[in-house]
């Protein structure tokens, strides 16, 4: 069923509970992504804390637009288009910096922090209507650019839902992030890890909120765990890894009524954490969970830090490029380069106020969990290269997206919820975002539970 992708009717890649193969292996559909999804939806750029000061700049994507989040000299953060308006050249080609200006290595072009053109060599001999003040020879802003509690995100189009209103209640995913912070704040810190596969964007999201994988796609590192001494000494963050390694072997029944999974409209979602409190660090008397806890409780009092703690979620999706584990301190940024070709970068957080071991464990843990070299993570990429190969073949078109298809119930704040953890409500939820910006160019309207 190879079809034309263009003509708008995207209803007729779907049936009930399956999906066409097309939508991970079709060149045309993915550069219609990039134009009808990642042109339309808010895009997680960047966190202010990565551009601090006056001149501070932090390079990123929006689908495959080159962009620079910058801090102006009145303190603003701006995100522009990284194009010269000359000849069309990259402008900054480093990843972060300061600088008092950006100039192009090209011919000198030279633009304020916000974009504005301020110098041009030899100037002379343009047409008699060149005027460095028009907007159009500038680094262009981007269309809307909004700060939600330090997490920066743009859109290209000029209109459309508010970032909050996109969001709705996963707003409190990036709460809970910033809220586990004594002194309310929190800066991205420790440098990035850097990690590619050949395979479809799509398939990293999908991932992250399945509960029915860990127990075959992670059983090398649950052995390994499962292999590993009590008796032998480990860290607060290496002894939590271990753990969460061993849990993925829990069996299905743990996995279908102890963790849970939430949906929300335009495509976000989360997974339940399931680590009950014998494998938390809190529980595991760790004296620098203890100190951090009472910087907690200094700040915030009790109800509130016994609030925040109880706050269990794993991977939250933010749709369509950003997914965060609030509760360890970490943010992924999904950028797709091709139809079978994605980039992805992940961002460690110092939580302001706590005790500084508390980072140390967040970095030992996205080492051990979450880093290129960690045993969990190439077990996903080792997947979704398989996926990749898998779809080249003759075998089935239609994939299968249907577990929990007419178990599914409303949630209270607008989305669907599984009644059974493994349910496949998040793929369903994705592909309806999906299927709106396709066909319509913007996200669709929010829906009330049914």
């Amino acid at each position: 069923m190879s079809q034309e992708p263009t003509t708008g009717d995207f209803a007729r890649f779907f049936k009930p509970g399956r999906v066409h193969r097309q939508l991970y292996t079709d060149p045309a559909i993915f550069e219609l992504e990039m134009e009808r999804i990642f042109s339309a939806a808010w895009i997680y750029v960047g966190h202010e804390s990565q551009v601090k000061k006056p001149g501070d700049y932090f390079s990123s994507l929006i689908g495959r637009r080159p962009v620079v989040m910058t801090r102006d000299t009145d303190g603003t953060v701006r995100v522009i288009h990284n194009q010269c308006a000359h000849r069309g050249a990259l402008v900054v080609a480093t990843e972060h910096g300061n600088a008092p200006e950006f100039t192009c290595c090209y011919h000198g072009w030279t633009y304020h922090l916000d974009g504005r053109l301020k110098a041009v060599p030899l100037n002379h001999g343009y047409p008699r209507d060149f005027d460095l003040s028009n907007p159009k020879m500038a680094m262009q802003p981007i269309a809307r650019v909004t700060n939600y509690r330090g997490f920066v995100f743009a859109s290209l189009a000029s209109d459309g839902p508010s970032l909050e209103e996109s969001l709705g209640h996963m707003t409190t995913s990036l709460d809970d992030m910033i809220d586990r912070a004594p002194d309310g704040e929190i800066e991205a810190a420790g440098g990035v890890f850097k990690h590619a596969y050949d395979g479809n964007w799509k398939v990293y999201f999908e991932n992250l909120c399945d509960a029915a994988h860990p127990l075959f796609a992670h059983r090398s590192s649950i052995e390994a765990s499962q292999a590993q001494s009590d008796d032998v000494h480990s860290d607060g963050s290496g002894e939590i890894a271990i753990r969460q390694m061993r849990q993925n072997g829990a069996p299905y029944s743990f996995w279908e009524s102890q963790v849970g999974i939430w949906t929300y409209p335009n495509g976000h979602s989360y997974l339940g954490d399931y680590h009950d409190d014998s494998k938390l660090v809190a529980a595991l008397k760790d004296p620098v969970f203890r100190d951090y806890i009472a910087a907690l409780e200094k700040k915030k009092g009790k109800a509130e830090t016994k609030r925040i703690l109880e706050v269990r979620r794993w991977n939250s999706n933010i749709y369509p490029n950003v997914s965060l584990m609030s509760q360890f301190q970490q943010l992924r940024v999904v950028h797709p380069i091709a139809v079978n070709r994605t980039v992805v970068h992940t961002y460690n957080f110092r939580l302001k106020g706590a005790p500084e071991q508390m980072f140390r464990n967040t970095i030992s843990f996205a080492n051990i969990v979450n880093g290129t070299g960690s045993l969990v993570l190439t077990d996903d990429l080792e997947i979704y290269n398989r996926i990749d190969m898998g779809l080249s073949s003759e075998g089935a078109e239609w994939l299968q997206i249907g577990r929990g298809y007419q178990s599914d119930l409303p949630d209270q704040h607008g989305g669907r919820k599984g009644v059974n953890s493994t349910s496949e409500v998040y793929i369903r939820n994705m592909l309806d975002a999906w299927q709106g910006y396709m066909s319509n160019g913007h996200a669709a309207p929010v829906r009330a539970a049914s």
